[in-house]
């Protein structure tokens, strides 16, 4: 952003802090969607000067900590393959599979390389014509409509020795299970602005209504944070329920119209598992039928590979709401950004890795008593 200082500025943050306790008058429970968001909160304090009782549910919003474990073992597989050049963005090379990462298999001779946008990957395949190159495209609908251009692209030009691992979801579905959930704490919701500026505002009145909770579109500056949450309890308190838009400097309502032509060419709609929470149905995308050649999964038939998660690692309640990261037994102890159990504490839109870096919140010791290490940031 040009002014971007002016979305941290301390003493704007104080009015809307004012704002905020000055409006609330009971507990409510908002859940921040995206993983961007949770580092924010956390890192600034955020959600520590807010009022009593106010309290912020980190979501499941980080792409690659929703990646099940079953893509990632996928991805070890194709990549360990002497044929193949492997290619992904460096935030997956640290993700645990059922034994090893993306860093090991490169350490053990794969070709697996860091490429910066899919149509790196692209040339990659351009450039070597005897080699199959895979790109492991993940994330939500802000990074689906990149990876469809590339597909679109191959197929274009005609370049058969590039495919795509997919493993990308949407984020309307997922609000609708966490709402349908029995366990369910959550009154209200901040939106992740970049999703909405591809996808638009269009999907959420229907979520809004159906389960009567506000949903307020926010960026993730400060400020827009804050914004976010004056909106979202301002509607709470006076028994609102409707989709505002807090972040309309990037966010328009029909969201970008090209980018959401080229996912329904190249994709089409599916059920997708999300790492800790299981199955959503229609929470994802894959190829379309026009382009299935340029599918890693059948291309190397690897779609019969299923695993088991992890029973001490609780990232799956973690990216539901249920517990705060340190709440987890193997937070900070047997699971540590260095050695991490699960993809909250590795990835850097984590939840996990977000208390381990700015809170050091303790996670409790053998006696069950808490530690002392814990660090505080705030706004101003």
């Amino acid at each position: 952003m040009k002014y971007l200082d002016e979305f941290s500025d301390p003493e704007l943050a104080r009015r809307l802090f004012d704002d905020i306790h000055a409006t609330v008058t009971r507990p409510w429970a908002l859940m921040e969607v995206c993983g961007g968001q949770t580092h924010s909160i956390i890192r600034h304090g955020i959600d520590q000067l807010l009022p009593e009782g106010l309290e912020l549910i980190h979501g499941p919003g980080c792409p690659v900590c929703v990646t099940p474990l079953e893509i990632i073992d996928k991805a070890l597989e194709i990549a360990s393959r002497p044929d193949v050049i492997f290619c992904s963005f460096g935030d997956m090379l640290r993700v645990p599979g059922s034994g090893r990462d993306l860093f090991k298999v490169k350490g053990e001779g794969g070709d697996v390389r860091v490429v910066y946008s899919p149509l790196d990957a692209l040339r990659i395949a351009q450039r070597n014509p005897d080699r199959q190159v895979v790109f492991f495209g993940i994330g939500f609908e802000t990074t689906a409509p990149p990876n469809a251009m590339t597909v679109y692209q191959a197929k274009k030009l005609g370049i058969a020795n590039f495919s795509l691992l997919v493993s990308h979801v949407r984020v309307p579905p997922a609000i609708d299970a966490i709402m349908n959930s029995p366990d369910c704490r959550v009154q209200a919701f901040l939106a992740a602005g970049h999703v909405c500026t591809v996808m638009g505002l269009g999907e959420y009145p229907e979520l809004a209504e159906r389960h009567r909770v506000p949903i307020v579109v926010t960026g993730f500056e400060p400020l827009d944070i804050l914004e976010g949450i004056r909106r979202a309890v301002r509607q709470l308190e006076a028994g609102e329920h409707t989709v505002e838009n807090a972040y309309p400097r990037a966010v328009q309502a029909a969201g970008s119209p090209a980018a959401q032509a080229m996912l329904a060419d190249v994709f089409e709609v599916t059920d997708r598992a999300w790492r800790g929470i299981g199955v959503i149905p229609a929470s994802g995308w894959r190829l379309s039928s026009a382009y299935r050649q340029y599918d890693a999964e059948h291309r190397f038939s690897v779609t019969g590979i299923h695993t088991e998660e992890s029973t001490e690692c609780r990232s799956g309640e973690v990216l539901q709401g249920l517990i705060k990261p340190h709440e987890c037994e193997a937070f900070g102890t047997t699971c540590t950004p260095r050695n991490p159990l699960g993809a909250t504490m590795v990835s850097s839109e984590g939840a996990c890795a977000a208390y381990y870096l700015y809170r050091r919140l303790a996670a409790p010791d053998a006696a069950g008593t808490a530690g002392s290490r814990e660090e505080v940031t705030s706004l101003g």
